[in-house]
């Protein structure tokens, strides 16, 4: 009678625990969409504008705002890098062989001066704050810079430094710049 008891003690736990891994299994082959504020089309680049968007997690309503801010802007200074370095080479392809290396050189230089000073000018976008059952901020935002901003500061530096002035070509610059902006835009 004790080992028909046991059998059946165990029949039951094995059915039981049989029973619960068949909704387990099917509860995690169902997907969840997962909304991210400040995301999407309206916030990817275009031709006219560069745009990042970023989230900070923190206990803190601040730290978590700075978080997101630091690396939305970390993310528009690459990607204004990425384009302006383009165009530089681009741009400084039409030099002569000989000044070709030393305009590179310079514009690149320039091109860091330039992304650290545009950066000042960034806009908000979209900011969002959410609190989770944990009690952790999440801070969301997305932010955008005008590539015409860029051009300008691009063509202010270039007027002060007397070796590239004698050379530069402002609207050229700006139609190669166009170009990789509208190229970049399409990209996304």
């Amino acid at each position: 009678m004790k080992k028909m008891y046991c059998v059946a003690l165990l029949a039951g736990m094995l059915v039981y625990a049989c029973g619960g891994q068949k909704q387990l299994v099917q509860k995690n082959q169902e997907d969840v969409e997962v909304i991210v504020p400040c995301s999407g089309p309206e916030y990817m680049p275009d031709a006219e504008h560069f745009r990042a968007s970023a989230m900070g997690i923190s206990g803190s309503q601040e730290i978590a705002s700075q978080k997101a801010m630091t690396a939305a802007r970390a993310k528009l200074a690459a990607a204004i890098q990425t384009t302006v370095k383009t165009v530089t080479d681009n741009y400084t392809s039409s030099y002569e062989v000989g000044q070709q290396e030393e305009a590179k050189g310079r514009f690149q230089a320039l091109t860091r001066e330039v992304v650290n000073q545009t950066l000042n000018g960034v806009k908000v976008i979209c900011q969002k704050m959410m609190k989770s059952p944990e009690g952790q901020y999440k801070a969301y935002v997305a932010i955008e810079l005008g590539g015409i901003d860029v051009v300008k500061a691009m063509n202010n530096k270039i007027s002060n430094d007397e070796k590239l002035r004698v050379d530069f070509e402002y609207e050229k610059f700006k139609k190669v710049f166009d170009e990789e902006m509208k190229n970049a835009a399409e990209q996304q």
